[in-house]
């Protein structure tokens, strides 16, 4: 499917005698169509460094395995469906034409309590935070512990690939932010020396397992109890990750966002649950992470922005690159 065919299942199809809504959503990687009670997500015909979705076949089973882990800790996971083409008309689910593709099939939510709505009304409370921290301290104590080795030249790639973005955030915001990413780098490198060994000992210990890999304001609603939604299904060891590094990317979220409040609320309630940090080393490891996760933050904007330039002129949420990089360093001061 490409993005004229969506438009056209938009356009013509119904599910369960609901058209679907003149209401869409589009990621890198994704469309997402609405009906009144529904929400159908497709996979893009893409092919990246880290998933490929190319063939009608792998789209398939990556639906399948979303369906799977979102299972895990959501009831709004429903199925997967086929989509349908019969001449000029689409259908989903049912008919006797061409399949073309595959949906998820979700249950719909009141997107006003989408956690990263609330938090920009104002209007997440200390309780929701304490929530929240219960149900993702459930899902993580059930969760299957990996015991995949840690590599260290794969983990100083994962934070080095910022070098991607060094030329437009030299051109886009200027030197002194050019020279964090550098100073970062060299930083992350001694770091993960350092600490090469602990990391490992945390593995052997169970703290990394098969988590969420995405957990942010956008991939939660805050009803009572907390529902998550949209874990990483195309790329295991993005998943499979050390309890901290889950939860710092959240708490990392809410400190960029003026919520530090809310983010040491949903920590030491976490910790109440899971006490998840040892000793001061673990202490700096946590602040790695949330680095780690403004780090990737940055980077995907920067290289939004690259890819979306105008006549040599940059572009993008440049106030939003400004702001991970700044959290970044805020990240290494503290862990000096």
């Amino acid at each position: 499917m490409n993005a004229t065919e969506f438009s056209s299942l938009v356009k013509t199809a119904s599910f369960k005698g609901e058209p679907l809504l003149d209401k869409t959503e589009d990621t890198h990687i994704s469309w997402i169509a609405f009906s009144k009670e529904y929400v159908f997500k497709i996979k893009k015909p893409v092919k990246l460094s880290f998933l490929d979705f190319s063939s009608i076949e792998l789209r398939k089973t990556f639906c399948e395995r979303e369906l799977e882990l979102n299972r895990r800790f959501s009831k709004i996971y429903l199925d997967v469906l086929p989509i349908i083409k019969e001449g000029d008309e689409w259908s989903i689910s049912q008919g006797d034409g061409e399949i073309v593709d595959y949906a998820v099939l979700m249950k719909r939510l009141d997107s006003s309590k989408r956690m990263d709505i609330m938090l920009g009304n104002n209007k997440v409370s200390g309780a929701s935070m304490k929530a929240l921290a219960k149900e993702v301290a459930d899902f993580h104590l059930k969760a299957e512990k990996i015991h995949t080795p840690f590599d260290l030249l794969q983990a100083k790639s994962l934070f080095n690939d910022i070098r991607e973005c060094i030329d437009f955030i030299d051109q886009a915001l200027g030197a002194e932010w050019k020279d964090i990413i550098l100073s970062s780098m060299d930083w992350s490198d001694r770091f993960l020396e350092g600490h090469e060994q602990r990391i490992q000992e945390r593995i052997d210990k169970g703290y990394q397992r098969d988590l969420h890999g995405d957990l942010h304001g956008g991939n939660i609603f805050l009803y009572d109890p907390p529902i998550l939604f949209d874990c990483i299904e195309f790329n295991d060891g993005y998943r499979q990750i050390d309890l901290l590094y889950e939860i710092a990317f959240l708490c990392m979220e809410l400190e960029a966002g003026g919520h530090r409040k809310h983010s040491l609320t949903f920590f030491t309630h976490y910790s109440q649950q899971i006490p998840c940090i040892e000793n001061q080393e673990d202490k700096a490891l946590y602040l790695y992470f949330k680095c780690l996760r403004a780090n990737i933050r940055a980077k995907v904007l920067a290289l939004r922005g690259t890819n979306n330039n105008q006549k040599g002129k940059p572009t993008g949420d440049l106030e939003s690159i400004r702001n991970y990089l700044g959290m970044m360093k805020v990240y290494i001061h503290e862990t000096q």
